[in-house]
């Protein structure tokens, strides 16, 4: 017997976190699915572009994509524990699967789901609420960054601006960025935090080229400075020569000790 669960809350909550360690202690299969929520007056959904089912795919083994239509139609293995993640602002007006915004239900009869049980953040016991906040107005910018590779000492100047105000009243942001000796990292702030999350993905791409990985920013807050984000993202990525320049002294073999005579 399988269990799905729906889990919804506020932007930067911890949905992702929760659903990354409840799928990490399942002793089964999983399989995840991202919905997009809607936004209400005033408060703009971001558009994730696929940052979590990424992050999560890097840190579950043989995590099911359920927006892969393949495993969305496919049989379902016994004790599957499926996990859907929407962001939602407000609470829902009832508790358990009554309380589902009804605006989700083609989207998980698209996918052949009907969750057995719905935690909202902010209001169930079972989540942890330290970092639900009452969004009225919300403002949301994203930027597809796909191919790119980042200069690492421009990238750490660019998010501390970024976090601190340089492009308006940030409340929310997180990315996938590409360094030149194919590392990628996840990047992740909350306003409500002490400080950013910078966790390296598993894989490694060579040092050979663009990585194909998925690379993206989004950010949330107030008064973004779109334009200013843009600029400073042209001055901080790596053109083709300033990336092989860099990428070649990474591929120099090693030099190994003599042996002692």
């Amino acid at each position: 017997m399988g269990h799905t669960l729906l889990i919804s809350g506020p932007p930067g909550c911890g949905k992702t976190t929760w659903i990354c360690q409840r799928l990490q202690a399942h002793r089964g299969p999983r399989a995840y699915l991202r919905l997009g929520g809607f936004g209400d007056e005033g408060q703009q959904q971001a558009r994730d572009g696929g940052i979590d089912a990424a992050v999560l795919q890097d840190r579950v083994d043989n995590l099911l994509d359920l927006a892969n239509p393949d495993h969305a139609l496919a049989p379902r293995p016994d004790n599957l524990l499926a996990l859907i993640e929407v962001p939602q602002f407000q609470p829902p007006s009832a508790s358990g699967p009554d309380g589902i915004d009804r605006r989700l239900i083609p989207a998980l009869d698209a996918h052949h789901l009907v969750p057995d049980a719905h935690l909202h953040f902010g209001r169930d016991r079972e989540l942890p609420a330290q970092d639900t906040l009452d969004f009225r107005r919300l403002e949301s910018w994203w930027h597809n960054l796909s191919g790119t590779v980042w200069d690492p000492a421009s990238l750490s100047s660019f998010w501390f601006e970024l976090v601190n105000g340089a492009y308006g009243d940030v409340y929310r942001a997180k990315a996938l960025f590409n360094l030149p000796d194919g590392r990628g990292f996840f990047f992740n702030w909350m306003v409500s935090q002490s400080g950013s999350q910078f966790e390296p993905l598993t894989a490694v791409a060579p040092p050979q080229g663009r990585p194909a990985r998925l690379s993206r920013l989004v950010v949330q807050g107030k008064a973004l400075a779109s334009g200013g984000i843009e600029t400073t993202l042209s001055d901080c990525l790596l053109s083709d020569a300033a990336l092989e320049l860099q990428q070649a002294a990474l591929r120099l073999p090693v030099p190994q000790p003599s042996a002692a005579s």
